[in-house]
């Protein structure tokens, strides 16, 4: 880009001009908005590559391509991002907070808020999916299949559960964080070491599922501690020391059989493992600040977290529909037209994966402009009763529960999109009758 200057009157010479740097809106942070934007991605990449179809005598067969793969492993100790997730979420909804504090709102209305950017675009993808399992039904898919599909979409959707619990308690853990921030940092943290003792020692699976509050509102705490400028103010020392010591710690207890070396396993339940994992990744987004500030700020990196940031609930929950489409897509082609698919982790299907993954970010890509209107619509006004903004992240959570519990089936897809629906309508204000507002 060039830009004339006026020399001596009459003298017109072009000289070249760099972008300004993009302007971060207020109370945002670049750095950590391109941050959050990158897990977005690896989210949808890592979800990408774990999608494996092959055709057999019987038909498709739609299998987790990481299963029983030497490499996954070893690829989890760098892709496993939702500690971080949960720290910027945190950070986000600390910030966010004070904001609405400082407008003159409330917790109130930051668990309403939080409640309709969740759940509006989880109500839509909800709804569709639903009426595409019974399409494929209808159609005489085999049931399977359908079961399959219903399955795998489902999967990912613990994130939304998890993520709105967290911040439904936001305002009251960012309160207890201000009186006493190493006190409640601790019993969190203590809660989820608890659980995972508890578990291993009565070998009952089912208590690990308590580190779905515990594991995460740990990290969600250390959030605030980031948005506080307190981990910042650390010397870099301590801050590497802490990274490097939770690191080797983790390994440690996975070598002696503690954790799974899968950090995926240590998904679900939860495990106090991506507690240590988490408290890395925070020391070191710390240390690179700096850097992520400067790269931020350049206009391509910016359109690409502005892109991301501004869809990411609609991409989060959209993926997954995208990859399955694709998937029987790829199904319909070998079975119609003879094409070969190849075996997951072979040579021929590592090839493939480019492709593989082009694809599933232009279909999400589209997909995510397409029904970007609903989540970036102008919201209701939220409702300024406790009770009513806590029964809507009940009803949310409640209906997330019954997709993954239940498998998402359409009866499970009709009554969880109710459910949605039913939060979303409690946590906006209630329309007063007319008749009230002409006595009023």
């Amino acid at each position: 880009m060039t830009v004339a200057h006026p020399i001596a009157c009459t003298v017109v010479v072009a000289t070249p001009r760099r972008p300004a740097p993009a302007s971060a809106p207020a109370g945002r942070d670049r750095g950590i908005d391109l941050v959050r934007a990158g897990c977005v991605v690896v989210v949808v990449l890592l979800h990408a590559l774990m999608a494996g179809v092959v055709l057999e005598d019987t038909g498709p067969v739609f299998l987790n391509a990481a299963d029983g793969a030497a490499w996954f492993a070893p690829l989890t100790w760098v892709v496993q991002i939702m500690p971080v997730f949960f720290v910027i979420g945190g950070f986000a909804g600390s910030l966010g907070l004070g904001a609405l504090r400082a407008r003159g709102g409330d917790g109130t209305g930051f668990v309403a808020g939080r409640v309709q950017r969740l759940l509006l675009p989880a109500a839509l993808v909800v709804a569709v999916v639903g009426a595409a399992l019974a399409a494929l039904s209808v159609a005489g898919v085999d049931p399977e299949i359908v079961a399959v599909a219903g399955f795998r979409f489902a999967q990912p959707l613990w994130f939304l559960g998890a993520f709105l619990l967290c911040q439904a308690l936001l305002p009251a853990l960012h309160r207890a964080h201000r009186s006493a921030p190493v006190a409640t940092l601790g019993a969190l943290a203590a809660s989820a070491v608890l659980v995972d003792v508890a578990r291993a020692t009565l070998g009952i699976d089912a208590i690990g599922f308590l580190n779905l509050a515990f594991v995460w509102l740990t990290l969600q705490q250390i959030g605030f501690f980031l948005a506080d400028g307190r981990i910042d103010a650390l010397p870099q020392r301590v801050r590497w020391g802490s990274a490097v010591g939770a690191a080797g710690v983790l390994a440690a207890l996975v070598s002696t059989n503690v954790y799974s070396p899968d950090l995926f396993e240590n998904l679900n339940p939860p495990t106090a493992a991506l507690l240590l994992l988490g408290v890395a990744q925070t020391a070191v987004l710390s240390l690179a600040r700096g850097a992520l500030g400067r790269v931020s700020a350049r206009r391509r990196v910016a359109a690409f977290s502005d892109f991301v940031n501004a869809r990411s609930m609609t991409i989060y929950l959209w993926h997954m529909p995208v990859v399955l489409s694709l998937a029987g897509g790829l199904a319909l082609a070998g079975m119609h037209f003879g094409m070969v698919l190849p075996s997951p982790s072979t040579p021929q299907w590592w090839l493939t994966r480019p492709l593989w993954w082009a694809g599933v970010v232009v279909g999400t890509a589209l997909i995510a402009v397409a029904v970007s209107a609903v989540e970036r619509r102008r919201l209701p006004r939220v409702t300024s009763s406790p009770q009513r903004a806590a029964r809507a992240a009940l009803s949310g959570i409640v209906a997330v529960v019954l997709l993954l519990a239940g498998g998402t089936t359409v009866m499970t897809a009709l009554i969880g999109t109710g459910l949605l629906l039913l939060a979303l309508s409690q946590a906006r204000r209630p329309r007063r009758s007319r008749a009230l507002a002409w006595v009023e």
